[in-house]
Parts: structure tokens; C-alpha cells; sequence
């Protein structure tokens, strides 16, 4: 064993700082390779480590359990599906629209998880198939993802997806030539998905929402794309009525070019519920590095991590690798109650386990 072994592997393995809203990011993302596998070392040769050999070994352990590879759910599996669907209109002709996918559901069920794995398979498959550069010589951008903030106004909106492919000439164009300057760079490149972050930031009872939900119409007939938003109460935003209300409501083009992808959290309330959350923790206790594992120090617990985290998987996710990081820091090296009950969970799930 090399003394530089762990080291090495956290060189080649370590975390990847990606920022999915610009281009270099993106396809750092997309074209990432699985990490090395780690060794899981057993008691014995753990405790043979010397202490910065051992220290090195913990922080490979650390980058390893905090980035388990995407699970399938069937959750993922059912938005899968349905954005295939709609996506049987990408195939069509530059004059005929395409229609948009909305992932509206409440905060940690995986919408940007989702969107940001379609779209990675749906970019490597466009340049599996049709190469990396465009016919015109240009780069081949199959997927564009931008992630709004808080009081998104339209100069924003169209500040990203140019910001997105690193236009040199961002900050030298007025505001009325950013909408052209982002046409010109979709078409150009040939970006064929704009996945849209975090629409719920955008109020669309409000001026400059009515604003961005014409911008996106007009985007929408204008290219040859597909949009797939993700966002939280999208509805509730009036997103799909575009602001209106009543009988106005009924005529806006929004609701009729875009579906819905509603993404619900595990239930352990039907066998089939269960058995898919049993199966989820399998995976997960499977794919941790501990030096003393057991099978079922997840599955054994099943009911009371559904508690704790009430079937959302960003606080599934938080809660099994801040276990896996009290496992190691204790010397335990398993998950038990007792770790269990050391690790604590996100605001939401820990006041909503308490009023348990």
C-alpha cells in the first residue's frame, strides 16, 4: 500500500466544485467520470493507519459517502417518463412548438436532482450522436441551465442564459439587446433543453413576473427548444394562469403548452410505499464505506428515518451522511440508535419530527 494512496485518490476523486449555471460548469458536470472505487477497510487495517494516513483515509471516506451516486427512485423513474413524453416534441421542425415540462413540488423532493440528470443524459446522447461542434463550426451546447434568484426581473432572466455560454460581450450590451444576443446563442449553438432553476422566484402576480412569463412565451415560439422548469408552489404562483384569474385565466397559452411533473415524497402508508423506501435504504447502507457495516443498519431503522425525515430525500440524503460522518468521527463505524440520534436533520424535518 502506497503511503500516498489516499492522498492520490482524493487528487483524482475529490469534491467537484460545479456551478451548472455556466457553460464551464455544466460540462464538467456532464462529462465527469465515476469516482475510483475506495477500499473498505476493516478494523484490523484501520487501526494499522498511522494518524495522517488515517486522517487522509477519513476525508476520502468523507468525500465518498457525501456523493452517492444519483438513486433511480420512483420518483426520478416517473419523471423520467413524463418528460420523455413531452419531449417526443424536441423532435419537431423549427416551425412547430414544443412543449415545456413544470417539476412543481414542495422544497426536497429532488426537482433540481431531476432536471439537472435529464439533462446530463439528454447532452451526452446529443453529442454521442451529433458531435461536438454544430455544422457551422460552432460548439455544440445541447442543455442550458440557469438558476434564478430571489426578485428575478427580465434583464436577469436573459443575463443568465447569455451568461450561460460566457458571451464576451455580456457587459457591453444594452438591456433591449440581451433578448437577441440569448436567441443568437441558443440557435447558434444549437441548445435544444433550457431547464429553468427555482422558477418560484418569480411572482407572476406582480409586473415584472407578467413581464418574464410573456419573455418566456415569446422564447418558446421564437426557439427550437424545449424548457423544463423546476420551482416550488408554481401554481400557487400563478405561473400556469400567467396572473390572471377567472375567465381570463382560461385563455392563457401557459397552462396549454406546459405540463405538469409532480414529484411526491416516499410514503410508508402502502406496501408498495414501503417496499420502495426499504429498497431505497438498502442502497444507500450498500454504497457507504465504514470499516464495521452490517446489513440493515439503515433497514433495521426504516420507520423511525421515515420520521425523521418524512420521506424527502434531501434530508434522507443530509441525514444518512451526516450518520456516516458520526460513524467515523466516534469510531463506531456503523450505523446504530445511538448515532442515530446524535445526527440531526434539516429545519424542516426536525420541526416536523417534532410535532410527532
Amino acid at each position: 500500500m502506497s503511503e500516498n494512496q489516499w492522498i492520490q485518490w482524493l487528487q483524482r476523486n475529490g469534491s467537484h466544485p460545479y456551478r451548472l449555471g455556466s457553460k464551464a460548469g455544466w460540462f464538467a458536470f456532464v462529462e465527469a467520470q465515476k469516482r475510483d472505487p475506495l477500499a473498505r477497510l476493516a478494523m484490523p487495517a484501520l487501526k494499522a493507519l498511522d494518524a495522517e494516513a488515517l486522517e487522509d483515509y477519513n476525508e476520502c471516506r468523507m468525500v465518498w459517502n457525501s456523493n452517492i451516486p444519483t438513486v433511480r427512485t420512483q420518483q426520478l423513474e416517473h419523471a423520467f417518463s413524463l418528460i420523455d413524453q413531452v419531449m417526443a416534441s424536441n423532435r419537431r421542425d423549427g416551425d412547430r412548438l414544443k412543449g415545456g415540462v413544470a417539476i412543481d413540488s414542495p422544497p426536497g423532493l429532488g426537482k433540481t436532482t431531476i432536471a439537472a440528470s435529464y439533462g446530463k443524459d439528454f447532452h451526452r446522447a446529443q453529442i454521442r450522436r451529433y458531435g461536438a461542434r454544430t455544422a457551422g463550426g460552432n460548439q455544440r451546447i445541447p442543455v442550458v441551465f440557469v438558476s434564478l434568484t430571489a426578485n428575478t426581473t427580465l434583464k436577469a432572466l436573459n443575463s443568465r442564459i447569455v451568461e450561460f455560454y460566457g458571451h464576451p460581450a455580456l457587459n457591453r450590451v444594452t438591456a433591449s439587446k440581451l433578448a437577441s444576443l440569448a436567441v443568437e446563442m441558443v440557435v447558434s449553438c444549437e441548445t435544444a433543453v433550457i431547464i429553468v432553476d427555482d422558477l418560484h422566484f418569480v411572482d407572476f402576480n406582480h409586473r415584472s413576473g407578467t413581464e418574464i412569463s410573456n419573455h418566456l412565451k415569446w422564447l418558446a415560439n421564437e426557439l427550437p427548444v424545449t424548457f423544463i422548469y423546476t420551482g416550488v408552489g408554481l401554481a400557487e404562483k400563478s405561473f400556469f394562469s400567467e396572473g390572471l384569474y377567472g375567465e381570463s385565466a382560461a385563455l392563457t397559452q401557459t397552462a396549454r403548452r406546459t405540463t405538469v411533473c409532480p414529484i411526491q415524497p416516499f410514503t410508508l402508508k402502502t406496501s408498495a410505499g414501503a417496499q420502495a423506501w426499504t429498497a431505497l435504504l438498502q442502497l444507500l447502507e450498500g454504497s457507504l464505506v465504514l470499516a464495521s457495516p452490517r446489513d440493515g443498519m439503515l433497514v433495521d431503522h426504516a420507520s423511525l428515518i421515515f420520521e425523521r425525515t418524512q420521506g424527502h430525500i434531501a434530508s434522507l440524503a443530509s441525514l444518512v451522511e451526516r450518520c456516516a460522518h458520526l460513524a467515523i468521527a466516534t469510531g463506531e463505524e456503523t450505523i446504530s440508535a445511538k448515532i442515530l440520534s446524535m445526527a440531526v436533520t434539516d429545519s424542516a424535518a426536525s420541526n416536523a419530527y417534532a410535532l410527532l
